[in-house]
Formats: C-alpha cells, sequence, structure tokens
C-alpha cells in the first residue's frame, strides 16, 4: 500500500467506518470492493512493481560476486531493500505515514520506466494481465550486468480481524554471467489500524528465495503486536539446499532500517546495513502527454489530479469512466468471440525454471492451475521486439504508438482497437 501523512479527518469518519462495516461483513476478495477517495493512493497497483529496482546499484550488485554464496547474500540484501517504500509506514524521517490503497488496475494497463545512474540502464515494463482476480506482471532488467527479474503477482485480499492479503506468484532473478536463477515468493501483508483511520501494514508468515547453484534463503517476518514484538522485523538464513540446520549467513533487524548479517560459522559481524544510506535512484517515466493510452499516468491522470485536489466528485466521474469503457470492452469481446491479448506478457501452462527451484520449498506450487489466480505470466520476448521494431519504423497505431501524442484519452474506439491487434 502507498502511504501519505494526512490523518482521516472528522468529516471522513463517517465514511470509513461504513467502509470498515463493509469490509467486515464482505465475503470475498476485498480487492473488489471501492475505498472512500480519501483513502486512495494517487497511483495505480501497475506501479509497484518499481518497487523492485529502486536501488538499481543493489539490483545488479550479484552479477559482481564470483562466490555462488555470497551472491545468496547479495539477492537477500537486494530484497529486502524492496520493501520499505512499499510496506514501511514511517518515512526517511522516522515520521509516520498513512497508508493508501492504491488505485485498481484495469485489464491491459501499463507501466513503463527507466533507472539511469552509476548501475547503467535499468529498464522495467509492468502490465495488468488480469482484472479478476488481479495480477500484475512484471519484468525488470539491466542489461549492462546481464540481470533481469521477471515474474507476477496476484494478491488476495481478505478481512479476519484485520485486512490480510495473501500475494501469489513469484519472480525469478537471472544472472547471465553465472546463468544462474533465484526464485523469489512474496511475504503475507497485513493491515492493522484501519479502526483508528491511520492503517499500518506489517509483513507476516515466511518467503523464500531459492537459487539454481544450491542455495536457499529463508526469511521469517514479524511485528509488533499486543503482547510487545518489534515493528517490521525479520530473521534470514541462507544455508545449502537440505541442510537448514547448518546455516552459513543470518540476517536479523528490521527491514525498514537497519539489520546485521553474520557468518555463523565464525559468529563474525560481516556487515550492519541500513537501507536508509542508500539514496533510492529517480525512475524517469515518458512525460503523460507522450504515454499511450493504456499507460497508468496518462490512463488514471484525471483521477489523480482528483485525489491530490481532495475532489471526491472529479474523482468518482473520472473512475467511472474507465470503469465503464472497461466494461463495454469487455461485452464487445464476448460478443466477437475473442479475448483481450497482452501486449508484453503470455499465459503459460508451466514454468520449468521456478516448478524445479520450488521443489521442495514449504507453502509453494508453481504448477498451473485453472484458477485464473493461479495463471502463469511469462514474458514475451518476440512481443516486446515487435513493439520496438514499431516504434523504430515510426509506425503510429493505438496499439504500438507510445509516443504518438496525437492518440488521447482513453476511448472506447481507441482501447477495442488495442484490444483486437
Amino acid at each position: 500500500m502507498s502511504s501519505a501523512h494526512e490523518k482521516v479527518s472528522p468529516n471522513h469518519k463517517s465514511a470509513l467506518f461504513s467502509f470498515l462495516k463493509s469490509i467486515a461483513s464482505f465475503k470475498g476478495d476485498l480487492s473488489t470492493l471501492t475505498a472512500p477517495p480519501f483513502l486512495l493512493a494517487p497511483q495505480s497497483v501497475t506501479e509497484y512493481s518499481a518497487y523492485w529496482a529502486e536501488h538499481p546499484i543493489l539490483f545488479v550488485a550479484a552479477a559482481k560476486e564470483e562466490d555462488p554464496q555470497k551472491r545468496a547474500l547479495c539477492v537477500l540484501k537486494w530484497f529486502l531493500s524492496t520493501l520499505k517504500e512499499q510496506h514501511s509506514n514511517t518515512d526517511e524521517n522516522g515520521k509516520k505515514k498513512r497508508a493508501m490503497k492504491p488505485l485498481n488496475a484495469f485489464l491491459g494497463e501499463q507501466f513503463l520506466g527507466k533507472w539511469v545512474d552509476e548501475a547503467g540502464t535499468t529498464e522495467l515494463v509492468s502490465e495488468q494481465v488480469s482484472h479478476h482476480p488481479p495480477v500484475t506482471a512484471f519484468n525488470v532488467w539491466n542489461n549492462e550486468h546481464g540481470v533481469r527479474l521477471q515474474g507476477h503477482i496476484a494478491p488476495k485480499v481478505y478481512f479476519s480481524g484485520s485486512v490480510n492479503i495473501d500475494r501469489g506468484g513469484y519472480g525469478i532473478m537471472h544472472i547471465d554471467e553465472y546463468n544462474e536463477d533465484h526464485l523469489v515468493t512474496m511475504p503475507k501483508v497485513h493491515v492493522e489500524g484501519l479502526v483508528t483511520g491511520a492503517p499500518s501494514p506489517e509483513l507476516s508468515g515466511t518467503s523464500y528465495i531459492r537459487s539454481s547453484s544450491g542455495y536457499t534463503t529463508k526469511i521469517e517476518y514479524s511485528y509488533k503486536g499486543w503482547l510487545g514484538g518489534k515493528r517490521n522485523a525479520f530473521v534470514a538464513t541462507i544455508f545449502k539446499d537440505g541442510k537448514e540446520n547448518e546455516p552459513i549467513y543470518t540476517a536479523e533487524g528490521t527491514w525498514s532500517g537497519a539489520y546485521t548479517i553474520k557468518e555463523v560459522r565464525t559468529k563474525r559481524v560481516l556487515e550492519t546495513f541500513n537501507i536508509d544510506t542508500i539514496p533510492r535512484s529517480v525512475l524517469d517515466v515518458a512525460p503523460v502527454e507522450h504515454q499511450h493510452p493504456l499507460e497508468s499516468r496518462r490512463a488514471w491522470k484525471n483521477v489523480i489530479e482528483g485525489i491530490k485536489n481532495a475532489d471526491i466528485f472529479a474523482i468518482g466521474s473520472e473512475k467511472s469512466k474507465i470503469e465503464i469503457t472497461q466494461r463495454e470492452m469487455r461485452k464487445i469481446e464476448k460478443a466477437e468471440g475473442r479475448e483481450f491479448r497482452r501486449k508484453y506478457f503470455t499465459a503459460a501452462k508451466r514454468d520449468p525454471i521456478a516448478e524445479k527451484l520450488a521443489a521442495g520449498l514449504k507453502g509453494t506450487s508453481m504448477r498451473y492451475e485453472t484458477d485464473a489466480s493461479r495463471m502463469i505470466w511469462l514474458w514475451d520476448e518476440a512481443k516486446y521486439q515487435r513493439v520496438q521494431d514499431n516504434l523504430r519504423n515510426g509506425l503510429k497505431s493505438p496499439t504500438h504508438a507510445r509516443f504518438d501524442s496525437g492518440i488521447s484519452g482513453m476511448d472506447l474506439k481507441g482501447l477495442s482497437i488495442t484490444a483486437s491487434a
């Protein structure tokens, strides 16, 4: 969830409690519920894929490490660096933030950007490949260092005393230099503080990172509860596959701040790391007027302006326009007997790499199931290259003209063409 510093005003409390009442009585996936405008973040869920590489120097660090067990440690440090901005309820100065619900991405929505810094150029493509249930697919890559991360996230939100988010899906980081893959699974999220109007996310449960070189990282999350505990705490162990009782490294502390890395055999402290000491790189996104109508910031432009201006009427009106357009598109597709074509990703029945790496991990299953939330979405390089070829050739079409500012608005005609391309 995104965050903001504002508190819920007295004028909004009645709407908040009505929303809480609907949450408590709702049966099913809470992501389908419409949150009050004052709880909405001015960004779409597709933008969350950018958290994977806000620190490109950490994203590519493993490519420079020759020792496979130390590469596993590099990948752990990178993964932990992706958590703070997504989930922490405090900013860099320790000031509390209020969690906000991101905008529900529509089918086919895209978010593209790149980071250019000392790590070179790191690129991002994120696409909403399913709306019901919501699934966001992503690809992040740095060609100069030969590192890429591909995967998809399928969150399921439910209420059980607090709001809980189970995140299906996974990511696979590939390092060219060593032809090495790292499977990354997601921790669970639960949101406290809704009753007080100050929602705050916490991580819980266990997530894993497993490398094709034979090392597993187990990350256990804990949080501050009624009976004590520390906020945003975790303990991670890195061990050779099948030897969980013989850890090589441990990391312990808070994923939103400082943690200590130790070598278990020698009990030596290798490093005390604090993510706040490494500045986040600026994500470069094309100006809104040059974006394709399906790109997040252009598609949601009027809604985002309404959120920033606290204009609940504009928010409701502009959201409705997008939702109505989307419903009409689905009707047309159904009547014509076709399915919306994803621009960058393709559904698959199996992912052999993920299945092999997931073997033996508790609580994970990479096999394809008929439930749409369990579908596997793989990056389609051929689709991406067709888009790039069209851009290089100067072709302007509703499907591929990301920099064609002549396409305006989210009109049904333009989107229908996109859907059938």
